[in-house]
């Protein structure tokens, strides 16, 4: 896995850099081909947090961990991501049939300015691909968001998929006109 290693409110020690790529590099019995990653490694009063980014073709995994042990964070950040690939490994497998070398089906058992209210404090730019409502949930979940905007393959209209507090979804379809 090529990890690019970012430290937020703190600096990268060489342990924690060798720690983070021995830890990281036991993903990499999940997938064939070289992959990219970034953590970001953040403090706050008393906090650890590892946020770590999978970039896979077509598929982002993430996951985000906080305690107060910095490595202890990066075990728990590892182990959820091992987790994820376990538990979507159906839905990715199917969603990867074409390209099934990506993934190893057989061993899967930036300092932001404070917020003011009233103002767009962030900016974030990202290509939509088209996709079903099941991979857009899929990729929601992978991402451990609430809420997903997708291009609709099947209607090529732009929608956003919510999660609900039942632990049911909503899709918002906008209907221009």
């Amino acid at each position: 896995m090529l990890l690019k290693l970012v430290g937020k409110n703190l600096e990268l020690t060489e342990s924690l850099k060798e720690q983070a790529e021995r830890k990281f590099s036991k993903l990499d019995n999940y997938f064939d081909e070289e992959i990219e990653g970034r953590v970001v490694f953040s403090t706050q009063k008393n906090s650890m947090t590892v946020e770590v980014t999978v970039f896979l073709p077509g598929t982002i995994l993430r996951a985000e961990e906080t305690t107060q042990d910095m490595y202890m964070s990066i075990d728990k950040a590892v182990d959820a991501l091992a987790r994820q690939v376990r538990k979507y490994k159906t839905r990715l497998k199917r969603r990867y049939q074409d390209n099934s070398e990506t993934i190893r089906f057989e061993n899967v058992t930036s300092n932001e300015p404070e917020a003011e209210s009233g103002k767009i404090v962030r900016r974030k730019k990202f290509d939509l691909r088209p996709m079903n409502e099941e991979e857009a949930i899929l990729q929601m979940e992978l991402l451990n968001h609430n809420f997903f905007v997708f291009l609709n393959a099947d209607t090529d209209q732009v929608e956003v998929l919510y999660k609900r507090k039942d632990d049911n979804y909503g899709l918002i379809e906008a209907d221009i006109g």
